[in-house]
């Protein structure tokens, strides 16, 4: 019974941070501005590293060093992945975990910001499933999770809950809350919502947080979409 209970399936948002573009001072200073205007949301944020073609980091040093820089921007460092066995070694000496890679290849398309917050996928999506339906207003601190398929919710999401869909995501009332689309790294999937009053929408991995929305979008019914490797934000 012990067993059972610390062993548990869970889902979590984390960021995923390109290892070298911690050498990047453009990278840092967009990364200190972006925290800058949504603190709330960045404040103890985990990250996770990814080191897929990053040189160096094979001692537990350069770890402790990437740990205090992430730090120093209210991050969270807590895990690595795609390590080789070197990196891998130093990481654990460093504290850190070791995390699977996203189903799909990385793409290396995009802003520095969006790979910020996730590394997008280009791989082709599997067919979906069924659509998750939701007829319940979505409460705060609650995360809805439609794996390999669309999440369609018919209420109100409120400020603090948060929508995740391998899919396209569809809330026929207020988003208030979060929304992330795409998850698996489709870069076609869409979110639609009846009145757009978001914390942070994504797709793919490319993301917007709220102050970064239209202003004249808020409050009205409209549709989000991946172009050219930035969100952009419709009225429907």
């Amino acid at each position: 019974m012990a067993a059972g209970s610390l062993v548990q399936g869970a889902l979590f948002t984390v960021m995923v941070v390109r290892a070298d573009l911690l050498r990047d001072p453009a990278f840092i200073h967009e990364l200190a501005q972006q925290i800058e205007r949504s603190p709330r949301f960045f404040q103890n944020a985990p990250v996770v590293l990814d080191l897929k073609d990053a040189d160096g980091f094979t001692a537990a040093a350069e770890f402790t060093q990437a740990r205090q820089l992430l730090h120093e921007h209210t991050l969270a460092l807590i895990g690595v992945q795609n390590a080789e066995p070197a990196q891998l070694q130093a990481a654990a000496a460093a504290g850190l975990a070791s995390f699977a890679p996203n189903a799909t290849q990385p793409g290396r398309r995009g802003t520095r910001s969006s790979e910020s917050a996730a590394v997008a996928g280009i791989a082709a999506p599997p067919p979906r499933a069924a659509a998750r339906l939701v007829t319940q207003p979505v409460r705060s601190g609650t995360q809805i999770y439609a794996r390999g398929t669309d999440l369609v919710v018919t209420a109100a999401v409120s400020p603090g809950a948060e929508l995740v869909a391998d899919g396209n995501i569809h809330v026929y009332g207020a988003l208030r809350g979060r929304a992330l689309a795409g998850a698996s790294g489709d870069v076609a999937a869409r979110i639609f919502c009846s009145r757009l009053e978001a914390e942070l929408v994504s797709i793919a991995g490319h993301y917007l947080v709220s102050e970064q929305l239209p202003p004249e979008q808020r409050g009205f019914p409209v549709q989000i979409a991946l172009v050219e490797d930035r969100l952009a934000v419709t009225r429907t």
